[in-house]
C-alpha cells in the first residue's frame, strides 16, 4: 500500500488541496452532475470482484484547471494517481506521461469502440488512453412553456433568441422576475471554447478557430455574426451572470425552472428528469440551432478516456481498472444510471439504455459527427490556443470589446503562437 499525499501538488490556484489515504492503487475522477458517484460506484465493483482497494480523487469541475493540476502532478513524475480521467483532447499533449495501453490489455481490446474515438487516443501507435464516455453539446428546452405561448422548438439561433424574449417577457409578467430565456457556459475557461465554436461553426464558413490544414480560420464575417449575436444575449435572454458560469450553474438555473433553454451535455438528462427536480417530465433534447437558414447544427465533441501513469507503482492493476471501466456492463450502467454516452456503437441499439435516454436514439448523428476541437493539429499548443480564444470571446461577450476588433485581436495572438510551431 502506498501513502498518497497530495497537497503539495495541489496548490494550484483558486484549488482546494486535496489529501488522499493510503491505497492500492488511485484513480482521479471528475465532479461534473453524477460523475463522482457513478466513479466510486463502478470502482467499488471492481474492488469487489478483484479484491483490490482503490482510492477515488475528485478533481476540479473546470477542465482548464484540472489540466493544470494533471500537468503538476505528471511533471513532477509523481506516482500518486495511477488512473488519470482525461478530456479528449488532451491524449496528444500528455502521451509522453502515459503508458501504452496495448502493453496490458488483450489485442482486441479496442475493436468494438467507436473507431474515431480510439484513433484519437492512439499518438505515436500507442494507446494512451481508453474511451470512456463520449459527449456532444444539446439544447434543452422546457415542452411545457413553448406549448404554452404556441411555439416550436428553434432549428436557428435566431429562432431562439426570439422565442426566448417571448416567454422570459410573459414568465416575468406572470411574477418570476428571475426567469432567463437562455442559459450557457460563459465563464471564460474550456467550455466557452466549446459553445463558441458550436455558434461559429453552425455558420456557413463560420470555421473552427484552426483548421486541420493549421490555417487560422476563425476571423471572418460570419464568426463576427455569430459572437455579435452570443454578446446580444447578454442582460437580453441571458444573465450577465451567465459570464461565469460552468456546466453545473447553468444546469442550476434550468432545472429550478428559472430558464426557457439551456446548452449543456448529456450528463445533464439523468439529473433534470430526477425526482428532485423542479421540471421534471417537462423537458425535451434536441440538436443545437443552426446559424440561419443556411447554417448546420454543431455539436463540439467532448468526451472523457481513461489513462493509466508512466509513474505508476502498479500499471498492470491500473490497466485492469481502466478494462473495467470501460467495459460494456459499466458503460451501459452509466449510460442508464447517468445519461453518459457510450463510446460502443451497440449501446445506441439497446433497448434498455434507449428506454432510460431517449434522445440517444434521435440524436445519434449529432454524437457521431461532432466537430472537433482543434487539439490535433495544434499539439501541445492547443491549451495557449484555446484560452486565447475563449479570453478573446469573454471580452466580446463581457461588452469589453466588439466582435471585429475581439477576432482580429485574436487572429494576431494565434499567428505569434503559430509562428512558434503547432
Amino acid at each position: 500500500m502506498k501513502a498518497l499525499s497530495l497537497v503539495s501538488i495541489a496548490a494550484v490556484s483558486g484549488l482546494v488541496a486535496m489529501q488522499v489515504q493510503a491505497a492500492e492503487i488511485t484513480i482521479s475522477c471528475g465532479a461534473v452532475g453524477a460523475e463522482l458517484q457513478l466513479c466510486q460506484a463502478g470502482v467499488a465493483r471492481w474492488e469487489k470482484q478483484s479484491g483490490h482497494s482503490v482510492e477515488v480523487v475528485s478533481t476540479p469541475n473546470s477542465a482548464t484547471e484540472r489540466l493544470s493540476l494533471y500537468q503538476q502532478i505528471l511533471n513532477a513524475r509523481s506516482s500518486d494517481i495511477d488512473v488519470f480521467q482525461i478530456d479528449v483532447v488532451w491524449p496528444g499533449m500528455l502521451a509522453p506521461h502515459l503508458v501504452d495501453l496495448q502493453q496490458y490489455l488483450p489485442q482486441d481490446a479496442t475493436d468494438d469502440f467507436f473507431e474515431a474515438i480510439v484513433a484519437n487516443n492512439t499518438v505515436d501507435g500507442r494507446l494512451v488512453a481508453m474511451p470512456w464516455f463520449t459527449d456532444a453539446g444539446v439544447l434543452y428546452y422546457r415542452q411545457d412553456l413553448l406549448d404554452e405561448y404556441g411555439l416550436e422548438v428553434p432549428t436557428t439561433w435566431q429562432a431562439l433568441t426570439a422565442a426566448s424574449q417571448t416567454v422570459q417577457a410573459g414568465e416575468r409578467e406572470k411574477g418570476n422576475g428571475g426567469f432567463w430565456g437562455y442559459v450557457f457556459q460563459g465563464r471564460a475557461y474550456e467550455g466557452l471554447t466549446v459553445n463558441a465554436l458550436e455558434w461559429i461553426a453552425s455558420y456557413p464558413e463560420g470555421g473552427t478557430i484552426v483548421n486541420d490544414q493549421g490555417d487560422i480560420t476563425v476571423n471572418n464575417p460570419q464568426a463576427v455574426e455569430a459572437l455579435s449575436r452570443a454578446a446580444g444575449w447578454i442582460g437580453d435572454i441571458s444573465p450577465q451572470g451567465v459570464l461565469n458560469y460552468t456546466e453545473e450553474e447553468a444546469r442550476g438555473v434550468f432545472q429550478s425552472g428559472n430558464a426557457l433553454f439551456m446548452r449543456n451535455w448529456p450528463y445533464a438528462w439523468d439529473l433534470v428528469q430526477s425526482e428532485q427536480s423542479d421540471i421534471r417530465d417537462r423537458v425535451g433534447v434536441v440538436a443545437l440551432p443552426a446559424g440561419g437558414n443556411d447554417g448546420q447544427s454543431a455539436a463540439v465533441l467532448g468526451g472523457w478516456n481513461l489513462a493509466v501513469s508512466r509513474y505508476s507503482e502498479h500499471p498492470e492493476l491500473a490497466a485492469e481498472l481502466v478494462a473495467f471501466l470501460t467495459s460494456p456492463g459499466e458503460q451501459k450502467r452509466r449510460a442508464i444510471e447517468g445519461a453518459y454516452n457510450p463510446t460502443l456503437p451497440a449501446l445506441y441499439q439497446d433497448e434498455e439504455v434507449l428506454a432510460a435516454v431517449p434522445f440517444f436514439g434521435t440524436l445519434y448523428d449529432t454524437f457521431t459527427s461532432a466537430v472537433p476541437r482543434p487539439s490535433a493539429v495544434t499539439g501541445d499548443k492547443y491549451p495557449r490556443v484555446s484560452n486565447a480564444f475563449f479570453n478573446a470571446v469573454h471580452e466580446v461577450l463581457s461588452g469589453n470589446t466588439g466582435a471585429e476588433q475581439g477576432l482580429a485581436n485574436l487572429q494576431s495572438e494565434l499567428e505569434r503562437i503559430k509562428r512558434r510551431r503547432w
